[in-house]
């Protein structure tokens, strides 16, 4: 039977094949071999359908050995750590609040139209008194694993991500200790299949030349590489990522906060939905993730 997938865009299916090594006629025989493989381990027991696999073969541009890491890695972190890589609400609670305030969000045309997802994290608007780090995290997890499985773009350009420290303080940067700084760096190079491309700082503020000295050498030398701190230089920014690709609020062309918050607010009441209901719980990793696992 043909992979259950989404066609991809012309520019996007030439990406897949150029850089990452995407053989539309062995597509079926990949997939079958990495679920193969995941059938038979028996303490793994993740999603299988097509869309997720093909999201860890392209993350890893189709080395099969790559991708059976990166698979085991994801769900033995979500796991053994489920308070840094569990997603247990995205409608109540924290969870909502945070994500109302457009904190954290992706954007909706990639850059240079089929480039790279665009993702924004603006420090600031989360008052520290009131969301700590953790809390922050699931949002931006709930909406990496969503990517996962739903963004082409992300999938096969990667990411490309802006830390705006505008309105945050010292007490938003010392939340992130060293534990969490390295757990979170081995989540996002080791498990996560989408591959950071670039991770712009602007507005930096006091303090973060400390944090920042903290985390870069527990990364690889890869993706220290893909680091770039613009200090209150607009410009510099914008230089890598051009104006009309930033939303409104920084006056380019690539929709407003509240418009994209408001695109995802609308969402679905699933006691209505008709027939078989989404497994969130499979989607997130609430529960299941592992038959049998002894990680100490």
């Amino acid at each position: 039977m043909a992979p259950q997938i989404r066609p991809l865009t012309p520019e996007l299916q030439k990406v897949a094949i150029e850089q990452l090594k995407e053989d539309p006629a062995r597509l079926e025989a990949d997939l079958l071999a990495f679920r193969t493989w995941i059938e038979q381990q028996p303490h793994l027991n993740p999603r299988t359908e097509d869309q997720y696999l093909v999201a860890f073969l392209r993350g890893c541009k189709y080395s099969l050995e790559r991708a059976k890491s990166k698979i085991d890695q994801f769900y033995t972190l979500k796991t053994k750590y489920p308070e840094y890589f569990r997603v247990n609400s995205t409608t109540e609670g924290k969870f909502r609040e945070i994500h109302r305030t457009g904190a954290i969000i992706y954007l909706p045309t990639p850059l240079y139209e089929n480039g790279p997802r665009i993702g924004i994290w603006r420090m600031g608007l989360v008052p520290v008194e009131k969301y700590n780090m953790l809390e922050c995290m699931q949002v931006a997890q709930a909406i990496q694993e969503i990517a996962i499985l739903e963004d082409d773009y992300a999938n096969i350009n990667g990411i490309v991500f802006i830390m705006d420290m505008k309105g945050a303080t010292a007490g938003h940067l010392f939340q992130m200790t060293p534990s969490m700084a390295k757990k979170f760096t081995v989540f996002s190079e080791e498990a996560l299949p989408l591959r950071l491309k670039a991770q712009h700082f602007i507005n930096t503020i006091a303090g973060f030349e400390q944090m920042f000295n903290m985390f870069k050498p527990m990364m690889s030398k890869k993706m220290q590489s893909r680091l770039f701190v613009h200090g209150n230089k607009m410009d510099l920014l914008t230089e890598q990522i051009p104006l009309k690709y930033l939303p409104a609020e920084y006056g380019g062309e690539n929709g407003s906060v509240p418009e994209i918050v408001a695109a995802v607010n609308y969402g679905t009441d699933e006691s209505l939905r008709p027939g078989k209901p989404i497994d969130f719980e499979g989607l997130f990793g609430i529960e299941g993730s592992f038959r049998k696992l002894n990680v100490d």
